[in-house]
C-alpha cells in the first residue's frame, strides 16, 4: 500500500508526492511572493512540517470556488486579479513549534486562478496548483498524510525598499494630517516630525504625541491619500518600472501610515507596503494607530528588512530615503542610497554610500551592481 509523502521545495517551486525515495508526481507550485514566515498577517509561507488535517472538495468540479471552505461558485476561466481558492484544499496543521499556527493561519495547498505565476514565489501564502493538479493530488492524499516545506537555500531575487515621505513623494504625510488640523497643529507636528527625521529625538517619543495632536479620521487621511498622488517626485513611476524590469522587487518601507501609502504604492506598482496601520470605527472616526510596527521607533526599518532577508534570501538588498530612520537600515543593506531631492539632512548625505538629489540620477543597473561589489566613491 502506497503511503505518500508530500514535499514542498520553495527554491524549485515544485511539490513533489513521495514514497518513499520514489517519486510518483511532480507539480508546479507557488509559494509566498514574500518569502517564508511564521507569524499571523505576514503573508509568508511556514516552512518545516505538518500533516493533513482535512482533505475538502472531493467530488466537487475543478474550476469550484471555495470561501470559508465551502462551495460558492464555479469560476469561468477568466482572468481575475483575487486570489482565488478553486478545486481541492489540502487544510495543514503545523507540527513544529515554529509553525504550530498554520491551521489559524488557514495555511492551505490549494487550486488557483493565477496558473500563470505558477514555478515562482506569487501567493499570499498558502501553496497554489492548478486545479486539474489539485484535483489529482488530492486524490493521493487523506487526513494524515505528512508534508515537508523545505526552507530556501539559494539566493534569488532583488530587493529595494523605498522610504516614502521626501522620497518617492515630497510631502510628509504627518505634516499634512497636522495641516488640516490648523496652524497650531500643524506647527507642533512639523517640529516633532523634522527632530526625529534629523535624530535630535527618539520616534518612539514623537509618534504617539503626534498623533493624540491630529486624530485623523478616515476622511481626513484620503484627502492626504490624494496628495501623495498628487505630489509624486519626478521620475519615480519611470525608476520604479526600470527597476521591476531589471528584476528588483521594490518595497515601500515607510513610518507614515499604510491607508495614505497604499494608494501611492498602486499607482506606481509597488506590491508591497510596510508602514503604519491606523485603526478605524466603523463610521470612520480615528481609533488608534498599531504602536508596535517596527517603524514606530527607532531600529524598526532594519528590523523590517531583516526579516525580509530570512524570508526571501535576495541576492542584493538596497535601501533608499532621505531620513536617520532610513540610514539606520544601511546595516541591513549592501547599498543605502540617500535622497535629498526634497530635504536634504546633512548627516544623511554625509553618511550614504551614494548621494542623489533627483530620481533622474540613479544609477543604472550595471552601475547600481559594481557600486554593490565595489564600494562607492566619496560623496563630496
Amino acid at each position: 500500500m502506497i503511503h505518500p509523502h508530500l514535499q514542498v521545495s520553495v527554491d524549485r517551486q515544485e511539490l513533489l508526492v513521495l514514497d518513499g525515495d520514489s517519486v510518483l508526481r511532480r507539480f508546479p507550485v507557488s509559494t509566498a511572493e514574500k518569502g517564508i514566515g511564521f507569524d499571523n498577517g505576514s503573508f509568508r509561507t511556514p516552512t518545516g512540517r505538518f500533516r493533513v488535517s482535512e482533505v475538502i472538495g472531493r467530488g466537487e468540479p475543478a474550476e469550484t470556488i471555495f470561501r470559508e471552505r465551502k462551495p460558492v461558485g464555479q469560476w469561468d476561466g477568466e482572468p481575475c486579479e483575487g486570489d482565488l481558492i478553486l478545486s481541492r484544499i489540502l487544510r495543514l496543521e503545523g507540527l513544529d513549534p515554529t509553525n504550530a499556527n498554520s491551521a489559524e493561519r488557514f495555511i492551505y495547498i490549494h487550486g488557483s486562478n493565477h496558473v500563470a505565476e505558477l514555478g515562482r514565489p506569487a501567493s499570499l501564502g498558502c501553496i497554489r496548483l492548478k486545479p486539474a493538479d489539485m484535483v489529482e493530488l488530492a486524490d493521493l492524499s487523506e487526513p494524515g498524510t505528512s508534508v515537508e516545506i523545505l526552507p530556501p537555500t539559494r539566493p534569488a531575487g532583488r530587493l529595494i525598499f523605498f522610504d516614502c515621505d521626501s522620497t518617492l513623494s515630497s510631502i510628509e504625510g504627518i505634516d499634512e494630517l497636522g495641516r488640516a488640523r490648523g496652524p497650531e497643529a500643524f506647527r507642533e507636528v512639523e517640529e516633532l516630525t523634522n527632530a526625529a527625521m534629523n535624530g535630535e529625538v527618539p520616534i518612539d517619543e514623537v509618534f504617539a504625541r503626534r498623533m493624540e495632536i491630529i486624530r485623523p479620521d478616515r476622511a481626513l487621511c484620503d484627502e492626504v491619500a490624494q496628495l501623495y498622488l498628487d505630489t509624486i517626485t519626478p521620475g519615480t513611476a519611470e525608476l520604479v518600472r526600470r527597476l521591476k524590469s531589471e528584476g528588483w522587487t521594490p518595497v515601500i518601507l515607510s513610518g507614515g501610515f499604510a491607508p495614505l501609502i497604499r494608494p501611492l504604492a498602486e499607482r506606481l506598482g509597488i506590491r508591497h507596503v510596510e508602514a503604519v496601520p491606523i485603526h478605524f470605527a466603523d463610521d470612520g472616526a480615528y481609533l488608534g494607530f498599531d504602536d508596535q510596527f517596527p517603524t514606530t521607533r527607532n531600529g524598526g526599518k532594519p528590523e523590517v528588512i531583516a526579516e525580509w532577508r530570512r524570508a526571501r534570501l535576495p541576492e542584493h538588498t538596497v535601501m533608499v530615503g532621505d531620513g536617520i530612520s532610513d540610514l539606520e537600515a544601511r546595516s541591513e543593506c549592501d547599498l543605502f542610497i540617500g535622497f535629498g531631492g526634497v530635504a536634504a539632512r546633512p548627516r544623511v548625505k554625509a553618511e550614504a554610500d551614494l548621494w542623489i538629489e533627483a530620481m533622474s540620477e540613479f544609477p543604472t543597473d550595471s552601475e547600481l551592481l559594481n557600486l554593490i561589489r565595489n564600494g562607492a566613491p566619496p560623496i563630496v
